[in-house]
């Protein structure tokens, strides 16, 4: 039997994955200071923190869908 969806978390939830991707773009970037490393490595931090921040704009996206379900009163499938 499957879980019941219970959305009453979910907008934290997405809230602190978007913090932590924050966070993993800040050391990325601080180690592209910090470090020495070849080309191609930077060139891949560098891809993977643009694909981090296009993660942040849907966390973004799904905290605003949350909290406008939660605003609109969801029903807790519990």
């Amino acid at each position: 039997m499957a879980k019941p969806d219970n959305r009453n978390d979910n907008v934290e939830k997405l809230q602190q994955m978007k913090k932590n991707t924050e966070h993993n773009i800040e050391a990325a970037e601080e180690s592209l200071v910090h470090t020495e490393m070849k080309d191609e490595q930077k060139q891949s931090i560098k891809q993977k923190n643009q694909r981090r921040v296009e993660s942040i704009r849907g966390f973004e996206a799904e905290i605003a869908d949350e909290m406008q379900a939660r605003k609109n009163g969801y029903k807790n499938e519990q």
